[in-house]
């Protein structure tokens, strides 16, 4: 009989929509099940917290049809089986975690459901069968440098909560697994589009599932629209190849006007990127801007952690000034001991941001 093995403990999708709960289950326990129960006895509509990353949190209502649409967008483009087992390793307070739960009961597969963690594969036994996996990239990279055999054995993996950077772009190239980057929000019921990061088939650009057109306002940010939800008006940057591939390029809540100039954070991390892992640096970094009296917004780079010496800043600064305009490279690198993050683990840049002010 399918159900979900909760931390250990097995609960069929049966005894899950009579409530037959264990006393002593944990507050993530408490949550899932929940959830679980309310999607099994035909709740009809759901109240989910977005994350905060960009923006204040705030409660959004979906409909269960809604949910379920989305559900089978991703089970028919990933090809999943009633057959399969699901890891569900993400928060179930968030969308995220809570329709890697849908998708496993709505196709009836067999669900393993563990407390979020850096490797969710410490915390099942090898002997453990996975077929689909739902990871952000801190979770993809920390299996990567330590457990990469456990992912391997795994069919496919989809990837979410923050884009991948370029060195675990590379990683991902050499496992076996079907990895997939996603792009999507609370907004869309998760995903929307997926791509393909490896294999023969690896894509460059995001593909939307069926049914899902895509345009640009004139601000340059992505019109969704599907047959399932409202138009939604993103505030996201991207390059539109046609009605369902896009190229994801920056918020446009991060640009940076400097002397009258627009700056794409994201456009000028992806330079330093190449350039710190050149000099073999992983910590992690952003850019952002402070207010400047000559040029309104003065364009500045962010790292956490200790401070590079001052001729590695110099170094770091010059080759990337070869890639970047004047107006693109920052005028300075900031040091932080540790970056701000949202409850589900991205970093608030513009909290961040503010402690430097």
């Amino acid at each position: 009989m399918p159900g979900i093995t909760l931390n250990g403990n097995y609960y069929s999708y049966e005894n899950l929509r009579e409530k037959l709960f264990r006393e002593n289950a944990s507050a993530f326990e408490k949550t899932t099940l929940e959830f679980c129960h309310a999607w099994l006895n035909d709740q009809n509509e759901f109240t989910i917290q977005t994350s905060g990353s960009t923006g204040a949190p705030k409660s959004i209502a979906l409909l269960r049809a809604q949910m379920e649409v989305s559900a089978r967008q991703t089970i028919q483009a990933l090809h999943l089986r009633s057959s399969d087992t699901s890891l569900v390793c993400l928060d179930t307070k968030y969308i995220a975690g809570q329709m890697m739960l849908v998708r496993s009961m709505v196709l009836g597969m067999n669900a393993t459901v563990v407390e979020p963690s850096a490797n969710p594969f410490d915390s099942i036994g090898e002997q453990q069968t996975i077929d689909f996996v739902a990871l952000v990239p801190y979770q993809l990279e920390n299996i990567l440098d330590n457990t990469p055999e456990n992912l391997n054995k795994v069919r496919c993996a989809i990837i979410g909560g923050a884009p991948v950077n370029l060195s675990l772009k590379e990683k991902v190239k050499k496992s076996a697994c079907a990895i997939y980057a996603t792009y999507g929000m609370t907004e869309t019921i998760s995903h929307i589009a997926l791509q393909k990061m490896n294999g023969t088939d690896a894509q460059e650009y995001f593909d939307a599932f069926d049914d899902i057109d895509l345009r640009l306002d004139d601000r340059g940010c992505l019109i969704i629209k599907t047959v399932y939800l409202n138009e939604i008006i993103t505030n996201d940057l991207v390059e539109l190849v046609d009605k369902r591939k896009f190229k994801w390029l920056g918020r446009i809540d991060n640009v940076i006007n400097s002397g009258g100039v627009k700056v794409i954070p994201e456009k000028v991390e992806a330079v330093f990127e190449r350039v710190l892992i050149g000099h073999s640096i992983s910590q992690r970094f952003f850019i952002g801007s402070l207010i400047d009296e000559k040029l309104g917004q003065r364009v500045i780079m962010i790292v956490e952690g200790a401070a590079f010496a001052s001729d590695l800043q110099d170094q770091i600064l010059t080759m990337a000034s070869l890639h970047l305009t004047k107006y693109e490279l920052p005028k300075e690198l900031k040091f932080v001991n540790t970056f701000v993050e949202t409850a589900s683990g991205k970093i608030n840049r513009f909290a961040t941001l503010s402690m430097l002010s």
